[in-house]
């Protein structure tokens, strides 16, 4: 587990925002939205993701999960023609999918540290700290949300997980 510097530009993506625990049902519903629009979209471009934050001054993993809020995304090969991700929402209704809140975001982190998490969710917090040791010795600190790539289905029991934090100089 060694963390590196990557640039990221922009990130054309499909997105819900919402609030809760991971795999909730608010979540999991977004997640259903997300891949029914984007079937129509001619599939995701990448694999799930999500960035995590709350808005408070407590220390994000002392916050209660169901306090927890965040951006689903799914990466799209390329941007979408004018009007596409409204016709996609449209054809997608009929799933049942709540595709309603589903909207098409552009996004550029910059320079990021990441590392890939192999292990469970609730281990994260040993990769995290290895980032933050790594930030620090280059005098980084976080100019972003904390963002997850999901290599792995979220249900794997083996899960491998890129973990990235947007940063810019102390």
């Amino acid at each position: 587990m060694n963390p590196v510097l990557a640039e990221y530009g922009p990130v054309n993506c499909l997105n819900v925002t919402g609030v809760g625990e991971p795999g909730g049902a608010e979540h999991t519903a977004a997640i259903g939205a997300l891949y029914a629009v984007a079937a129509r979209m001619g599939g995701p471009g990448g694999p799930l993701e999500g960035q995590w934050f709350v808005e408070d001054d407590r220390p994000p993993l002392t916050v209660p999960r169901q306090e927890w809020r965040w951006h689903l995304l799914l990466p799209l090969a390329a941007a979408p023609e004018p009007g596409a991700a409204e016709r996609a929402r449209e054809a997608a209704r009929a799933s049942g999918a709540a595709v309603d809140r589903v909207r098409v975001v552009t996004f550029t982190e910059g320079e990021c540290v990441e590392v890939v998490h192999m292990g469970p969710f609730s281990q994260e917090h040993v990769s995290l700290a290895v980032m933050e040791a790594f930030m620090a010795e280059r005098g980084l600190v976080a100019n972003g949300l904390h963002h997850e790539v999901y290599l792995t289905a979220l249900d794997d029991p083996r899960p491998r997980t890129v973990l990235r934090q947007p940063v810019r100089p102390a």
